[in-house]
């Protein structure tokens, strides 16, 4: 019976039994680490669903190998989860490259597994900056906080919005959100009006949306958890008149998922967000990816950027064994892949040869009704735009 070992046994046992078994089966298997239970069990049903939709449309075979998935959950934040699933994917399951990764903690708990068994790692939505280079072998396909936030405030100045109030989370992600958005801001000349940190969990917004009120800015920058947190911000933001006195309302993608659009209702209209995805994404390749995605999972029915990103990750995964024929040793394949352009459904995008981070196009998005239903309607970009804190 197979058990789970220490790092340092596992490396030994995969010298011994697993060496060069990629090489030599006509299998490729792919192991996903995705949350499938829990609080964010919602963001695994995307990453999985995104992935089905690749394989749909591109067959379960690539360099003369049949592609294997092999799931594990990964817990969602729950870093020892994530390390000792990856244990047993490798060790038990013997994939041979790693998948999935919704959030950092599961990547950065999983790259010494990278490193030292050398298994090439797809990193499809952790949005730390600089956890690529926690591994030699991690390829991320998702995006970082910064490198969709710093446009934020760049466009915000621009277009007239000099005085912002800044309105985040009292956690990482919010702290990382507000200086990127800060640091877009004064680059093109607007200043901060005032910021507040909210609790992330169950916060009152009331006093914070009185204290907008007293400042009177130009826009307010949210960035808070995608939900329910969201939904009750841009509800009583419009409740408390601060929509109707004219003060807009700016945040990255999080504010205005796809997920969630639909129970924020006509009070997310209006607000604008930078982001890299969106259902509404203007060409035939998302269309297609829109319609597939719709037929195979009528409960699920908006595909967000989760989905697009494990889609991607997969077509990175194909192109690189079409690279390679079919070797998915992690040098071979990381050198495959590395400088990689794909056209996307969201737009075209490569991963950076040096640093095997994302490049892509960040879209400026306002939520508009089309045909009734509401959607993230692109109207600006910021073309090839890379994590600003890895320049």
């Amino acid at each position: 019976m197979t058990r789970l070992i220490s790092l340092g046994a596992t490396l030994v046992l995969l010298t011994t039994v697993g060496a060069g078994s990629a090489s030599a089966s006509d299998k490729v298997r792919i192991g996903l680490l995705l949350p499938m239970s829990g609080t964010f069990a919602q963001y695994g049903r995307q990453m999985e669903n995104g992935i089905r939709v690749f394989m749909k449309e591109h067959g379960d075979t690539v360099a003369g190998k049949t592609v294997e998935l092999v799931i594990k959950d990964d817990g969602g934040i729950a870093p020892e989860k994530a390390k000792k699933a990856a244990q047993e994917l490798v060790v038990r399951d013997k994939v041979d490259i790693l998948a999935g990764f919704a959030f950092t903690a599961s990547a950065m708990a999983v790259a010494p597994i990278s490193k030292e068994a050398g298994k090439p790692m797809i990193v499809a939505n952790a949005s730390s900056s600089g956890i690529t280079s926690a591994s030699p072998y991690f390829i991320r396909v998702g995006q970082t906080l910064p490198q969709i936030t710093e446009p934020a405030g760049r466009w915000a100045a621009e277009n007239g919005h000099k005085r912002i109030f800044t309105l985040v989370a009292d956690v990482t992600a919010g702290h990382d959100a507000e200086a990127a958005f800060t640091r877009g801001l004064a680059a093109a000349g607007g200043e901060v009006a005032g910021s507040v940190r909210v609790p992330a969990q169950n916060p009152d917004f009331a006093p914070f949306i009185q204290r907008i009120k007293d400042v009177r800015p130009d826009a307010v920058f949210t960035w808070l958890p995608p939900g329910e947190a969201t939904i009750g911000f841009i509800k009583e933001y419009e409740q408390r008149g601060l929509k109707a006195e004219g003060i807009e309302m700016l945040g990255t993608g999080d504010l205005t998922d796809d997920l969630t659009i639909d129970a924020t209702g006509d009070p997310a209209l209006g607000v604008i967000t930078t982001g890299h995805y969106s259902m509404a994404h203007k060409s035939a390749l998302n269309a297609s990816f829109v319609k597939d995605y719709t037929e195979m999972f009528p409960n699920d029915m908006r595909p967000n950027f989760l989905s697009v990103s494990s889609y991607d990750g997969m077509a990175v995964i194909y192109a690189g064994l079409e690279k390679t024929g079919g070797d998915s040793s992690a040098q071979a394949f990381t050198a495959a892949v590395a400088g990689l352009k794909l056209e996307s459904p969201r737009g075209p995008i490569e991963i950076d040869a040096a640093t095997r981070d994302i490049v892509q196009t960040i879209y400026v998005r306002k939520v508009e009704k089309v045909d009734g239903k509401l959607y993230n309607v692109e109207f600006h970009e910021f073309p090839e735009s890379r994590d600003p804190n890895a320049r």
